[in-house]
């Protein structure tokens, strides 16, 4: 596992863009698409608002990327709350990108457990059953957990199913969410977050005994394709 720990976020989020545009031309060049999950949040956020901008825009062939969601809150597109929302205001609306390579994680008129099954389904169309992403974008909550893998909930068990949707009764609402098993096939992880309030998680995560019960970013494999963006105020 790569780790690069910045002074400042503007550098970070630059790295982060950076590494986007980098992985895309490899992965282009080796199979001539770029097949990619991102999360939400506000890290996300800022780095989609870079990746739009024309100095990186017009460095990226959007026709060739596929855009998947990591996990999502099970809310329509319209909602305030929705991480596919975010993206298409940020990133997806003002870039030029294919409209049937974007795989929103929701749909209108079904149930979370049975879309989850439709877009695993989804996922294998597009990179068939071996089910390897080119890139996928992380982060992590101040509990330890990332993407919809929340401490103490059965889907941190999963070992076959690449999406899966339950309540969370904590917030009140279904996640959807990619779980451990296929975020652990991709070629490139980038996991981004920064901060005080993640001292403590994400070093129980990088240095603590393993316990992902406790803290879920620990079923993530630290491999060689494993890069982590942070801060001194995180890592101090």
């Amino acid at each position: 596992m790569n780790t690069t720990v910045f002074e400042d976020l503007d550098t970070l989020y630059k790295k982060a863009a950076d590494s986007f545009v980098e992985l895309s031309k490899k992965s282009i060049e080796k199979h001539d698409r770029f097949t990619v999950a991102l999360s939400g949040g506000s890290s996300p956020k800022a780095i989609f608002k870079l990746l739009a901008t024309q100095k990186y825009a017009e460095k990226i062939e959007w026709n060739k990327v596929y855009f998947f969601w990591v996990d999502e809150r099970w809310v329509p597109l319209h909602d305030e709350k929705s991480n596919a929302k975010m993206t298409f205001e940020t990133l997806l609306d003002q870039v030029p990108v294919s409209k049937d390579h974007i795989f929103p994680m929701y749909k209108d008129g079904t149930e979370p457990e049975k879309y989850a099954k439709e877009y695993e389904q989804e996922i294998k169309n597009v990179l068939g059953d071996e089910g390897v992403f080119d890139f996928i974008l992380l982060g992590m909550g101040d509990d330890g957990h990332t993407a919809s893998l929340f401490p103490g909930e059965s889907i941190l068990n999963e070992t076959e199913k690449w999406v899966d949707a339950y309540y969370l009764k904590p917030q009140e609402m279904y996640r959807i969410t990619l779980t451990a098993p296929i975020i652990n096939k991709a070629e490139n992880i980038l996991l981004v977050t920064f901060g005080e309030s993640k001292k403590h998680a994400l070093n129980e995560v990088l240095n603590g005994e393993y316990n992902p019960e406790m803290y879920p970013l620990q079923l993530i494999n630290r491999k060689e394709g494993f890069h982590l963006l942070t801060d001194e105020k995180a890592m101090n």
